[in-house]
């Protein structure tokens, strides 16, 4: 027989609804038998109908109406208890008190795993949107026949869901009050943790050592993250979320028991799911994939994006272990994050490939450096974050071009501001120095002008213009231009330079003439030869350099051409066309045709060799061949 001192509240307080008289009273004999109609109708061990059926299921009403006179029994109990604690009503009472507690019990069980489906977590944290999305669609009829049955379907999930959960606290309530709270605990934690430790497993979270996770290939271990941060996300949401607001409901009138339930029910696969970064985070293999960093990120970005409802859902201090086991996987990720920086900063310092790319064009350490801080600027929130207390480089070591000098702040943005302006600064002095593997100076200039343009492009279309800023962009921009400049000037200008001013054209004689045409067509030759293995991948740099190598040499060589090239067939004498075919040897369209050409990769317009030259005989003295210099 169970103890009467398990009854949890005091006879002062239960005794009030009931008069004192004495326990010959005809009241509490008319409780007792009341509650003994029922209770023995659903006694499972005299009643074969009892032990087959639910009493929740079978009726309602009747379920809510056995709740009552088992409270009714209760207060009679705490009654008696205070007149007489020998009389045989009072054992009577208690056998009675036991029978109805064994099925409630049942009945409590049977809720809770007949309803899985319907008290999944998920289905418990978004009751409340369920009931808003209806009353919300219901202001607006629709006759569509697909959305009323969608409607439909979510009333009833509602539904059923709501009457379990009623049913669950009713009972437990009933139970604690009787003094039977540790029965009812314990039916709750052993079917409700099993839930957790499901859901738990199916979102793929499992227990990993720290030796097996070193051991592991990165292309596992990323799949592993990718899941785990689905897995934060999801159970925040949803498992978590809804077994806090499940275990709130039914355990409303204990505080104690809310707390310990649920403590019980989530701690071990909390626990598990926010101890996986730690595993992750530890620095491993000393060359790690660039990529690391970027899944660490999400990782970060998964427990500081949830920490209000980390915080919230377990905010017991019983599982105050979870917090703290989520806070500690939050600094070992920074931790670990700001020495990726710290390695790949040193990465490019220590960069000391002599590749030579040819045609000057984009070096891979750009194009490899550019794509990761790109990459880098999608998470400038979460970055600011953890390089907050990180100190950052001397700021007189960068010039003032390299960040906006208004946002040059203590802020958290301009920390982040100022670590990435110090990483461009270090890949542009690394392709500084690559620049001077270029034995000819135009190239050196066509090179660091490549360069330049490829990474302000990349800041131009990423995040990092937002931490840059458009006065960043637009310097940058600048000298770049200033370094296409400075190759136009050293490649072309002395072939622009091989052609006399229209004043001095004017003046010149015949044999002068000639030799100019010799001159340029030969500088001419000897420049395309050369500059025809360049290449600048920037479609707008390429345009504009190959627009103001145009107009430097083709409106005074036009010039020159149409007003001076009979002055070479008059001074050839008898071998007037072949003297003018090595004089003159292209025409402006000639010229225009090979700039046109020029600066594109290899395979990029086709065949770009230059075509046969026509035999002697089929140009005319007055129209030396159309043909391009040769590219070898």
């Amino acid at each position: 027989m169970r103890s009467l001192c398990c009854v949890s509240k005091t006879p002062e307080n239960l005794s009030q609804s009931i008069p004192r008289r004495s326990s010959e009273s005809p009241a509490i004999d008319d409780i007792i038998e009341s509650a003994t109609e029922i209770i023995q109708k659903w006694n499972t061990e005299s009643s074969t109908f009892a032990r087959v059926t639910s009493l929740f299921y079978e009726s309602k009403r009747e379920a809510m109406e056995f709740i009552e006179r088992v409270k009714d029994l209760q207060k009679t109990m705490i009654l008696l208890v205070s007149q007489d604690s020998n009389s045989e009503k009072l054992v009577r009472a208690q056998n009675l008190m036991q029978i109805a507690m064994k099925r409630l019990q049942k009945e409590f069980y049977q809720i809770l795993s007949m309803n899985r489906a319907h008290l999944d977590p998920e289905s418990v944290s978004t009751r409340s949107s369920l009931t808003s999305t209806r009353s919300s669609t219901s202001d607006f009829p629709d006759d569509d026949d697909a959305t009323t049955a969608a409607e439909d379907s979510i009333i009833e999930v509602e539904e059923v869901s709501t009457m379990a959960m009623a049913d669950l606290k009713s009972i437990a309530e009933c139970m604690i009050a009787s003094g039977y709270a540790k029965e009812c605990v314990s039916i709750y934690k052993s079917i409700r943790k099993s839930i957790v430790d499901e859901g738990i497993y199916r979102l793929g979270v499992e227990k990993t050592s720290l030796s097996k996770m070193k051991k592991s290939p990165w292309e596992v271990a990323e799949l592993k993250i990718k899941c785990w941060v689905d897995a934060v996300n999801v159970s925040m949401k949803t498992l978590f979320n809804g077994e806090r607001i499940l275990c709130d409901h039914v355990f409303e009138s204990s505080d104690s028991l809310r707390e310990s339930c649920f403590s019980d029910i989530s701690r071990a696969g909390a626990l598990l799911l926010f101890g996986f970064p730690e595993t992750v985070a530890v620095k491993g293999k000393k060359n790690s994939p660039p990529e690391k960093i970027f899944r660490l990120l999400d990782m970060y970005s998964a427990i500081a994006d949830n920490w209000k409802e980390i915080e919230s859902i377990f905010s017991f201090e019983s599982i105050s272990m979870v917090r703290t086991q989520a806070l500690n996987s939050l600094i070992r990720l920074g931790d670990s994050i700001r020495s990726l920086l710290e390695d790949f900063e040193s990465g490019i310092q220590k960069d000391s490939s002599k590749t030579v790319v040819s045609g000057g064009g984009v070096h891979p350490l750009t194009i490899s450096t550019m794509n990761y801080l790109s990459l880098l600027s999608d998470y400038n929130t979460v970055l600011a974050d953890i390089l907050i207390g990180s100190p950052p480089p001397e700021k007189s070591l960068l010039p003032e071009s390299y960040f906006d000098a208004a946002e040059s702040d203590d802020s958290p943005a301009s920390q982040l501001t100022v670590r990435i302006a110090w990483l461009i600064l270090v890949l542009l002095c690394k392709v500084d120095h690559k620049a001077k593997h270029y034995k000819d100076l135009s190239l050196q200039y066509l090179f660091l002008a490549n360069n330049l343009q490829h990474t302000v492009s990349r800041v131009r279309s990423s995040n990092l213009r937002h931490l840059l800023g458009d006065d960043w962009v637009a310097r940058h921009f600048s000298k770049a231009r200033q370094f296409a400049a400075s190759y136009e000037r050293l490649a072309w200008v002395p072939v622009a330079s091989s052609l006399p001013e229209i004043s001095v054209a004017a003046a010149m004689s015949p044999e002068e003439v000639q030799q100019r045409f010799e001159t340029f067509s030969t500088s001419f030759e000897s420049a395309y030869r050369k500059q025809s293995a360049c290449i600048v991948p920037d479609a707008n740099l390429r345009d504009e350099l190959k627009t103001s190598i145009a107009r430097k040499l083709l409106p005074v060589y036009r010039e020159f051409y149409y007003r001076h090239r009979n002055t070479v067939v008059l001074a050839g004498g008898e071998n007037r066309t072949r003297n003018t075919m090595s004089v003159v040897r292209f025409t402006p369209e000639d010229i225009g045709n090979c700039l046109s050409d020029l600066f594109f990769e290899k395979g990029t317009l086709g065949n770009l060799s230059a075509p046969p030259s026509p035999s002697p005989s089929s140009s005319s003295p007055a129209s030396p061949s159309h043909r391009r210099p040769s590219r070898s």
